[in-house]
């Protein structure tokens, strides 16, 4: 089933290739949000209609270019003075190879780190060699890879993660173990723009909607997964449609056959972004997911949620006993001043218009919000950038009645990284001085813990047919629980090419509620590189 997608996928691109003209961009930008936060002066103009709502961006879109090379070109010595070593530790690729047909470079990634929790008199360490590959072969075709190697020692409250869990946080499984663990973790991404109204993309990643630092629609803080990817823009409109197959180590085996592996789910998400006008965008995200197997048998994909210019309710209703689980969501964003975007979200997962009015507290009246603002060179300094936001979800919201059919990949949330039952407020601030960059993350979060054998609601992996609570339903119920959480971390950019850099940072973290007090007080020092998302703020 899965070889018939692909080669339909396949036949569909190479039949939109015979009338291929007027490429539009598709050089591959890893996101990752403190790189991209620099670009804001572009994404966020009032002049332009950028869809930047849909991650990852393109490096050569006219709008990012030039703003994009200037970022990857700080520090080049233009007459080329410096040595080969000097070049190749602090402006270059590593390997790099161009003609007039492709563009290909290739480096190898450290991230070494040493820490120490004062809180938790811990030893932390963190020894990842890595490497990424990526360019264009002619102007239709990008393709990017990298791949880690990774042994570490986290922090408690990570490494309680890792335990509870079984997957280091956005990255996957491994040799995991009670205090030191051992993984790996892989990305690979090809692209291919048919004309400048398409393009395809086969990926093993991740996929982020919306302006935000979180999505509640669609988020990046997940292991990879794959899909296949289609966007296509039309003026001010811009679509994308998702086909994903994402795992459940969680999931209670169907046989004791251990080669048939982890259970399978897919996700069909559609998402279409309309630029009213230069300060004002609306999104609509519909997202669908279901078992790849049940007890009673082997399902594979759907071909009823190929279609991506439909609603998709009406098509998943239409089986009558559906085991499939349905999500609608908006994304909004107005540029209210030079710079400076006001932006939100509204996830529904499920609504009874009747229980709502009553304002009993209706348990399955599931919904989540975001809304926030961001933006560039504030006070006039140029290079400082800002975001402060909010998020919550009402308990229960993201679960299903069987947890291989709710919104999540790999033991891990496709949303927001506490699941639901919360309220969060955070504030991010970065200023990039010539080879300098700082920044700082404050978080206050008030989220709803379970007793043992009871359901309030935040663990999304438990069945809501197990809930504790059918009315009076609200956020925090529970075990409440406080979170404060500050970051600082200063860095010296080494080479812009794959972000090589020197970091010190310094953590505190604090949860309480009634069974006692956790804190957290880390520093860490550390040579790093590489362009991804690691969320350990939660």
């Amino acid at each position: 089933m899965i070889k018939r997608i692909f080669l339909m996928a396949f036949m569909a691109i190479f039949a939109l290739a015979a009338a291929a003209q007027n490429p539009t961009p598709n050089r591959i930008v890893p996101y990752d949000y403190q790189f991209y936060q620099k670009l804001n002066p572009a994404v966020y103009d009032q002049q332009s209609k950028f869809h930047s709502a849909i991650k990852g961006f393109n490096s050569d879109d006219s709008a990012l270019q030039m703003h994009y090379d200037s970022l990857m070109n700080a520090g080049t010595d233009s007459l080329n003075k410096r040595s080969w070593v000097h070049r190749k530790l602090f402006q270059e690729h590593l390997l790099e190879f161009k003609s007039d047909d492709y563009n290909i470079y290739a480096d190898f990634l450290p991230d070494f780190q040493i820490g120490k929790d004062f809180s938790g008199n811990r030893s932390t360490w963190l020894n990842t060699r890595g490497f990424q590959v990526g360019g264009n072969v002619g102007k239709q075709f990008s393709f990017y890879l990298n791949g880690f190697e990774n042994q570490g020692k986290f922090v408690d409250y990570v490494n309680n993660f890792v335990i509870a869990n079984q997957v280091v946080p956005g990255q996957g499984y491994g040799k995991l173990a009670t205090n030191t663990q051992d993984w790996s973790y892989v990305t690979a991404l090809l692209s291919y723009t048919p004309n400048k109204y398409l393009n395809f993309a086969l990926g093993y990643d991740k996929n982020f909607i919306g302006d935000g630092y979180r999505s509640m629609l669609l988020s990046d803080v997940s292991s990879n997964y794959s899909f296949f990817r289609v966007r296509a823009t039309l003026g001010s409109v811009q679509y994308q449609t998702i086909f994903g197959y994402m795992l459940d180590p969680g999931a209670p085996k169907l046989t004791i056959d251990r080669r048939l592996g982890d259970r399978g789910k897919w996700m069909a998400a559609h998402y279409i972004d309309w630029n009213a006008t230069k300060r004002f965008s609306v999104g609509f995200f519909q997202a669908v997911t279901w078992a790849d197997a049940q007890p009673e048998g082997k399902r594979g994909f759907d071909f009823n949620y190929v279609h991506p210019f439909i609603f998709l309710r009406p098509v998943e209703s239409t089986n009558t006993t559906s085991p499939d689980k349905m999500r609608l969501g908006i994304n909004l964003k107005y540029e209210l001043l030079a710079k400076t975007a006001l932006y939100g979200q509204f996830m529904f997962d499920e609504f009874t218009a009747k229980e709502f009015f009553k304002g009993n507290g209706y348990w399955a009246n599931k919904f989540a919000v975001q809304f926030g603002v961001r933006g560039s060179d504030l006070f006039n300094v140029h290079g400082l950038n800002y975001l402060a936001e909010f998020n919550t979800a009402r308990p229960y919201t993201y679960a299903h009645s069987d947890r291989v059919s709710n919104y999540a990949n790999y033991n891990q949330s496709l949303a927001h990284p506490r699941g639901a039952n919360f309220r969060e407020f955070l504030g991010i601030m970065n200023y990039s001085y010539k080879r300098f960059d700082l920044q700082g993350e404050a978080l206050y979060s008030r989220y709803g813990l379970d007793p043992a054998g009871m359901n309030y609601g935040g663990d999304i992996f438990k069945s809501y047919d197990t809930r504790s609570v059918q009315y009076g339903s609200h956020i925090g119920q529970g075990i409440g629980t406080d979170l404060y959480y500050v970051k600082g971390q200063v860095a010296y950019l080494l080479n812009p090419k794959y972000n090589l850099r020197l970091e010190v940072a310094g953590t505190y973290r604090r949860e309480s509620n009634e069974l006692g007090i956790n804190k957290t007080g880390l520093l860490t020092i550390g040579l790093r590189s590489s362009f991804r998302n690691i969320y350990h703020d939660f």
